[in-house]
């Protein structure tokens, strides 16, 4: 399969918005939700940061109005939307949703399906329902999905004419752009409000897999998803105006405001960079920020660029993913638009929660690999390009062993936790495993059979992994005397809270060189004591930007957060990156900035420039180039920072740069970047 990866120069960006719902008046919405009243202002904020992005083209997917056509109101609302796009500075191209055309054919829907009335009444106000155009090389394909198992005669001319036009594109890179998915989690998932029905979804699929367009961006669904249709890149967009908050049963936390549905930062659209091989998507949250009518948005300045996964270099952090990420879930047969079954769906927002961090490297255990639908998200993601770190206690064998090696294409490092008393055999083990494949092994331990189990009058009866930076003579002394200690790539260290990532780092260095191993850390944000909670999100961040730091500027050293989303339950509570929602929180956004900046260039921590006093808050790094980043530690108390001229320092929390004056600047609830060209 065709690697969805990028390559070449960044060509040009073009834009796609999906379900503004734009109402026949300001302010007002027939929908009993309040945030549906919000549609026209939060729309008109969309234009304005588009006119700020410039792209080539914008395509709006479809459910552009709320009226449905056999509402007297649906014209006054298409004007609505007319004059607010009037100000878009790029073309424009439209996609017909059901609200703007007619329900897809199904007999329980409660609105008008679409009728030739419904396709000349859109016509009138909008264009043409289906066509194709291009631009800058690109072929993009306009469809009408509710159009399908319509059986109306425009239906067959659609889909002689797709035909035809994909057949005389051919050679070009295609997108498509839809309402309506082919499916959302599954291929063979059954017909719902959400999908387009058979027998046309499996037409439209062989399609697809035959001519191989690039990309498909669809709507109707107000969340987002990923998949891979053959070799296309498929992705549901989120709405501008609300969520479809049936599918709030993803999470496992109290759902937001009104219910799910103004879950507002899961709205936004998407940002599409083109480059001379591939694509990538940014997802531009808008958390529903609206714009009143004359007014404009303010400038923000200049701000760091941020990456996505498949555009950064950063493959030496990787994060532990406890919770669930590609986890399938029955929704709840709601009331309003499924009634009758529960449907089953996907939850991607992990994803789309790493590709905005930028990391490509996921820890996750065996039983992902061994689990079908699970390894088959594997696939789809490491075809993009992410890394996979699998860990399992004891050597594979039998079944474990023949899955590993079968499917060894998608694993970079296989860590393998083993009692220590067990060594000898178990390196032994793994040399015979990796003759038969070329993945890495990292060598890590469970508790050693010494250790304590009584702290402060406490009994410890928890698991630990991981070997401590004080075993690294012992290490090196087993590894030197064993014949096939060449068969182990890389040792865990489990670093505690209490000890430094860049002192660790730096420590793990040393040890580096002397075991001949990679070293990879991981930064364990809790204590030992199940009960203590530690949900301060600067500190926890803090801590996590250090760690991004210290594994980027210090050779053979790998680092995994032990910690992606928040931990509210159970043992060892902590604040994450993201929230149970996967909604960005600050460590997000400074993981976030913090790594697009640092990708693409060799940097070190130069240990000798953080002799000024308050090296405990600052970390200075240098690059080949000889430029200067300093990352800045919130500190809760003020902090003097003597910026000299051609300085550039950066907020991480937002990526907004803010100018560096010799003052002091108060860190508690802020990340810094401050940079430099020599």
């Amino acid at each position: 399969m065709k690697k969805t990866k990028i390559s070449g120069d960044h060509l040009f960006t073009f834009a796609v918005i999906a379900d503004t719902h734009m109402n026949q008046s300001e302010d007002f919405s027939s929908s009993p939700y309040p945030c549906n009243a919000l549609a026209n202002a939060r729309t008109r904020h969309v234009i304005a940061e588009l006119n700020g992005i410039k792209p080539e083209f914008v395509v709006h997917l479809g459910d552009i109005i709320n009226p449905v056509p056999e509402l007297p109101t649906y014209e006054d609302a298409a004007n609505h939307f007319k004059t607010l796009v009037a100000d878009l500075e790029a073309p424009l191209h439209v996609v017909p949703g059901n609200h703007d055309i007619g329900d897809k054919p199904v007999s329980w829907a409660p609105a008008g399906r679409i009728n030739d009335e419904h396709i000349a009444l859109y016509e009138s106000h909008f264009g043409p329902h289906y066509f194709s155009f291009d631009s800058n090389g690109l072929h993009i394909i306009v469809l009408n999905t509710p159009l399908m198992n319509s059986g109306l005669a425009a239906e067959a001319e659609q889909r002689e004419w797709l035909e035809q036009d994909l057949e005389a594109n051919k050679g070009k890179r295609t997108f498509l752009a839809l309402h309506y998915p082919p499916f959302v989690s599954n291929a063979d998932e059954s017909s719902s409000y959400d999908n387009i029905d058979e027998p046309a979804r499996s037409w439209f699929i062989d399609i697809v897999k035959k001519y191989k367009p690039e990309g498909m961006f669809c709507g109707h669904v107000h969340n987002f998803w990923y998949d891979l249709v053959g070799e296309t890149e498929m992705y549901i967009l989120p709405s501008t105006a609300f969520v479809r908050h049936d599918y709030s049963e993803f999470f496992r936390i109290e759902p937001g405001d009104q219910y799910g549905r103004n879950d507002e930062a899961k709205l936004g659209y998407f940002i599409v960079r083109v480059y001379e091989h591939g694509h990538v998507i940014e997802n531009v949250r808008t958390y529903g920020r609206t714009l009143a009518e004359g007014k404009a948005l303010a400038d923000n300045g200049k701000k760091i660029e941020r990456l996505q996964s498949k555009e950064t270099s950063v493959t030496c952090v990787g994060l532990d993913m406890r919770q669930p990420w590609a986890e399938e879930l029955e929704i709840t047969a709601s009331g309003a638009l499924e009634e009758f079954e529960r449907k089953l769906a996907r939850n991607d927002y992990p994803v789309l929660a790493l590709w905005e961090i930028g990391l490509r490297r996921l820890r996750v255990p065996i039983q992902d690999l061994t689990n079908d639908r699970i390894r088959g998200r594997m696939e789809i993601l490491a075809i993009g390009g992410h890394q996979f770190q699998v860990y399992c206690y004891g050597v594979p064998e039998g079944a474990l062993a023949a899955c590993l090696l079968e499917h060894s294409h998608l694993v970079d490092i296989v860590e393998i936790v083993i009692g220590w008393d067990t060594a000898d055999d178990a390196v032994n083990q793994i040399a015979k495993l990796k003759e038969q494949a070329d993945f890495r092994v990292y060598l890590s331990r469970v508790n050693r059979k010494d250790a304590a189990k009584h702290t402060g009058g406490k009994y410890n009866h928890f698991i630990s992994h991981g070997f401590t930076l004080a075993e690294v003579d012992e290490l090196s002394t087993f590894f030197a005397s064993h014949p096939t200690s060449d068969a182990i790539d890389g040792t865990m260290f489990a670093i505690p809270r209490t000890v430094l990532p860049r002192t660790a780092a730096s420590e793990a260095a040393i040890a580096s060189k002397k075991m001949g191993k990679t070293a990879c850390l991981y930064i364990r944000s809790n204590s030992s004591s199940p009960a203590e909670g530690f949900n301060d999100d600067v500190v926890n961040s803090a801590r996590a930007a250090e760690a991004v730091v210290a594994a980027i500027g210090t050779d053979n050293v790998d680092i995994i957060l032990d910690t992606f989303a928040d931990t509210d339950r159970g043992y060892f509570a902590r604040t994450g990156l993201v929230d149970r929602r996967f909604n960005p929180k600050i460590g997000s956004h400074i993981l976030g900035n913090l790594i697009s900046h640092l990708s693409g260039e060799d940097w070190s921590i130069d240990q000798a420039s953080n002799d000024d006093g308050i090296s405990e808050h600052v970390i200075v790094m240098t690059n080949k180039k000889g430029e200067t980043s300093s990352l800045v530690l919130p500190a809760e108390t003020a902090v003097t920072l003597k910026a000299e001229d051609g300085q550039v320092c950066y907020d991480l929390t937002t990526g907004e740069m803010i100018p560096a004056k010799s003052n002091a600047y108060t860190l508690k609830a802020i990340a810094l970047l401050i940079t430099e060209n020599k």
